[in-house]
């Protein structure tokens, strides 16, 4: 069982941390992808990051704004969103994606999903 958590209100240009966290060694062997939906929008992929750290991948309309990392000796995956705009606003998912091979921001290849965590960036 994944759980996302660290959302928040924020204002924009501000700052939030996201970490998914799954109790025990099951994410050691996944690739883990975060995703994010609007209300009336798709699911978006955000970023994705290997099972070992080793690879990373981003949205190309993050602009460099956000960074994956991950934590494997606590089994948890940080999501880190700087300059924050009000277009990212939405509830931001984990995944965990099991398929060897680069990581990928497609929701359709994700095999278990935490819950969400609201991200609100407004003045």
């Amino acid at each position: 069982q994944l759980q996302a958590s660290g959302g928040g209100l924020v204002q924009p240009g501000g700052s939030l941390r996201l970490s998914c966290v799954a109790p025990g060694s099951a994410l050691t062997n996944y690739d883990i992808g975060w995703f994010r939906q609007a209300p009336g929008k798709e699911r978006e992929g955000v970023s994705c990051i290997s099972r070992m750290g080793s690879s990373t991948n981003y949205a190309d309309s993050l602009e460099g704004r956000f960074t994956i990392s991950r934590d494997r000796a606590r089994h948890t995956v940080f999501l880190q969103m700087n300059n924050l705009k009000p277009e990212d606003s939405g509830v931001y998912y984990c995944g965990a994606d099991r398929r060897a091979g680069p990581c990928t921001l497609q929701g359709a290849y994700v095999d278990y999903w935490g819950k969400g965590t609201q991200v609100t960036v407004s003045s």
